[in-house]
């Protein structure tokens, strides 16, 4: 197809009056963008007709292709067994991929695993890897096949050759006020995800105050478009609709997390990390072919904990990656943050709700998390929560404890948090963790 095959304006035009755009027109657009020809502005005005308008599935399914295309997609099928990857729309506190992979792995079951970095007030699983003295996510695709080859897991960080188009629109959007539109974030997530080399998919599409969908409305067609796009490329995908509305276990911050994690692999990890780690991990043994049922899947996925096979896995990847095992050990070894403050409640009660965006930036500011894609981390910086939704909190009593090496932030932080908790007389109905589970079939309700 030459660079004059389609008029750039026209095409525009047509998405702006809410035309669908062939497969053809969809490439012509992302693959001149990604060589150059187009400039910034007239791709701003595509997004922006896209954000508004929407685009159909076979538009997204397009969108999707044209950037997969766009580098390398990975072909593992040298590499024995059913590759399977999880990917999660983003939360506060969410470390379960960090808990899942070498869970998986252990089951025999191939995880290759390219994950990204946290913006805002959601962490990345890379940002927490890093937080391991001495691990490395960096790597050409030589070494990632080798890696997956001999542990049957690998976590790695996003190359230049996988997905280019997906970056430059990525930033596109990020400055173009058109980052919510559920296809454009479909097309995002799924283009990188395919690019790996996977034979099936498991996602975890979170919803509620510290989720990027607000509503479980908005999550599940968020959902559903995932999963329409991964069946349309051939991968056998499924999603489950998860709850957002307060942090996922107790730590929120790279080391912290990591430390919650090497817990949760040891067993004694928090009830709410585990149910969703057990579900996620369970559905991707059975996809991967190693167990006839998710139950089946889940049972597994509870035996690698409790006979120590998943910890070991995470000990061998960590020491591939380069990482220091010794730490992982003996966490306590690990240097912290040098002010640590708890924070004491003046009221007693029941906490009802917990905003957990807010908590979120609150992680920002100690230095755990970045507002510009270009600024640094503190591994050591976050918050730990003694009490969450439905607890019972007495004055006087400490609900969390921050760690960060920034002074200046910590009465700032302080009043973050405990405005972002609201305490009655009353206990709160419990939540409901999994709502839904979603395939090719639909939206189905969950009943764990």
């Amino acid at each position: 197809m030459s660079d004059s095959s389609f008029n750039t304006v026209s095409l525009i035009r047509k998405k702006r009056e809410n035309q669908a755009l062939t497969e053809d027109e969809i490439h012509y657009l992302v693959q001149t963008y990604t060589d150059g020809k187009i400039p910034d502005y007239q791709m701003s005005a595509f997004l922006m007709a896209s954000f508004l308008n929407g685009l159909n599935t076979e538009e997204a399914a397009a969108l999707t292709n044209s950037m997969l295309h766009s580098g390398i997609v990975v072909d593992l099928d040298e590499i024995p067994g059913t590759k399977v990857d999880k990917h999660s729309t983003g939360g506060v506190g969410d470390k379960l991929s960090l808990i899942l992979a070498p869970i998986v792995a252990s089951c025999g079951v191939p995880v290759p695993m390219i994950s990204g970095r946290g913006l805002g007030h959601t962490g990345g699983t890379l940002d927490k890897l890093e937080s391991i003295p001495g691990f490395s996510v960096d790597m050409d695709l030589d070494r990632y096949k080798e890696i997956i080859k001999k542990h049957d897991l690998v976590l790695a960080g996003q190359t230049e050759e996988i997905a280019p188009a997906d970056k430059l629109l990525y930033s596109l959007r990020d400055v173009t006020a058109t980052v919510e539109s559920i296809p454009l974030i479909a097309g995002s997530i799924m283009s990188k995800k395919l690019a790996e080399g996977i034979d099936a998919l498991v996602l975890d599409v979170k919803f509620g105050s510290g989720a990027f969908m607000k509503t479980r409305e908005d999550a599940a067609k968020l959902a559903q478009t995932l999963v329409g796009i991964g069946e349309k490329f051939g991968k056998q995908t499924i999603a489950y609709l998860t709850n957002m509305e307060q942090p996922l276990g107790n730590a929120v911050g790279n080391w912290l997390e990591v430390k919650e994690s090497i817990d949760c692999l040891r067993g004694n990890g928090p009830e709410d990390v585990m149910e969703i780690t057990h579900l996620l991990a369970g559905t991707m043994i059975c996809l991967g072919k190693k167990a006839d049922s998710v139950e089946e899947g889940i049972e597994m996925s509870k035996k690698s904990v409790g006979n120590g096979s998943a910890f070991q896995k995470w000990l061998d990847i960590v020491e591939e990656q380069g990482g220091d095992r010794s730490v992982i050990k003996k966490p306590e070894t690990f240097v912290g943050a040098e002010y640590q403050e708890n924070i004491v409640y003046d009221k007693d009660g029941y906490i009802n709700e917990m905003d957990a965006h807010a908590m979120g930036m609150v992680s920002v500011e100690l230095g755990a998390g970045r507002r510009k894609k270009e600024e640094d981390v503190d591994p050591a910086a976050g918050f730990v929560l003694h009490k969450k939704i439905g607890d019972r909190i007495k004055a006087g009593e400490t609900f969390a404890t921050l760690y960060t090496n920034k002074e200046e932030t910590i009465h700032a932080a302080i009043e973050g948090m405990k405005d972002a908790i609201s305490v009655k007389k009353k206990a709160p109905k419990p939540l409901n963790l999994v709502t839904h589970r979603v395939d090719k079939k639909g939206v189905h309700d969950f009943r764990a």
